[in-house]
């Protein structure tokens, strides 16, 4: 067994997947599903600073969900709280899980981009690693190397074989 070609294969592998999740944190999921990369610790052990969730938006939210929501173009990951009802519209009360106290805004529905189906701990540090110019480049040139050495080895052994 060629242990440079699994080695290369998983090395690969990862690459693709990490190319894709970086896709789909920017660009909406089938659906309304959108990947979100947490920033803080402030759901922490729940869910820890690095991770992506998974979001998609339902039609109501209850105490105890988990739910991403933009404040001030800024999205937040926390856990609903309390309800209220003000004029016949909920307002959500959300706090993270490792803070001392509730968020000091309520959370129109409006505000809210999803509900949190799951999570994926540390790929976003992967994922803004590959925002970067470095980062994106290596999503480029790895892959292309690999190719090239490949293809390099195999018009060796042609050449050498007199083909």
């Amino acid at each position: 067994m060629n242990y440079f070609k699994v080695i290369q294969r998983i090395v690969l592998a990862c690459l693709i997947g990490a190319a894709l999740l970086l896709i789909f944190s920017k660009v909406p999921f089938i659906g309304d599903y959108k990947f979100m990369i947490v920033q803080s610790g402030s759901m922490e052990p729940a869910i820890k600073t690095g991770a992506v969730v998974m979001v998609n938006p339902i039609d109501s939210y209850r105490i105890g969900d988990v739910i991403t929501f933009k404040k001030s173009e800024r999205a937040i990951t926390h856990r609903i709280n309390d309800i209220e009802v003000i004029e016949g519209e909920p307002y959500y009360i959300t706090k993270g899980d490792a803070n001392n106290s509730p968020d000091s805004e309520r959370v129109s529905s409006e505000e809210i981009i999803g509900k949190v189906l799951f999570d994926i701990p540390y790929i976003g540090y992967l994922i803004n690693f590959m925002q970067t110019p470095l980062g994106f480049a290596l999503i480029i040139i790895i892959p292309a190397l690999v190719v090239i050495v490949e293809e390099s080895k195999k018009i060796y052994l042609e050449v050498k074989n007199g083909k």
